[in-house]
């Protein structure tokens, strides 16, 4: 009887091995062969699944910000307003091992991206949708009463938005200058600015 393969499964497999590679030897470390061996398969098995590796890259985006929004939808709970944007800026933060990974995996797709107009659009969407998300986020704490500041929405949620890949950036290129401490320092200093009415 043949053996019955789970193509999911040996997907989420190649794009682990994908991380692994990238958050440990760069972009160019992580070649299909090197994929293939890091997720225990022959070099031939990805190409059914990833016909190169800018399809590998593109699909490892898609899903790890697939993964970030289902973490963000399990932390945020029943928190809404400016306890709800504190839980998704906590989540993006690389403010843990697996964030700092994500974070590296972003970093190479950013690069690809200069270049790639179909990577460029796919992480415009994303971003679109992280904002629109703070924008909810936003919008649900003026109806609270929560916000005093006459900083507009859409401009905070730049601010916002700047801070968070900014600090992807700092820390995947020099790790120890930004500590989780600091990190979440900086993001209370940026809320802060919501509370303050401009005088």
């Amino acid at each position: 009887m043949p053996k019955i393969v789970d193509h999911d499964q040996r997907r989420a497999d190649v794009v682990s091995a994908t991380w692994r590679l990238i958050a440990r030897d760069g972009i160019e470390g992580a070649t299909m062969r090197e994929i293939a061996a890091e997720a225990g398969f022959a070099n031939g098995a990805l190409k059914p699944y990833f016909g190169s590796k800018e399809h590998l890259l593109a699909f490892a985006f898609e899903h790890v910000f697939h993964e970030t929004n289902k973490r963000i939808d399990t932390a945020t709970g029943i928190n809404t307003g400016l306890a709800a944007l504190r839980v998704f800026c906590h989540e993006v933060l690389p403010l843990d091992e697996e964030k700092e990974s994500e974070a590296r995996i972003v970093i190479a797709f950013w690069q690809r991206a200069l270049g790639d107009t179909s990577k460029s659009a796919l992480h415009e969407r994303s971003m679109e949708l992280w904002r629109e998300r703070i924008l909810g986020h936003l919008r649900d704490a003026r109806a609270a009463g929560e916000i005093f500041s006459t900083v507009s929405d859409d401009d905070f949620a730049g601010i916002l938005m700047n801070m968070l890949l900014g600090a992807q950036i700092s820390v995947a290129l020099a790790p120890g200058t930004s500590t989780r401490l600091q990190l979440i320092s900086q993001l209370e200093a940026v809320l802060k600015l919501l509370r303050t009415p401009r005088t």
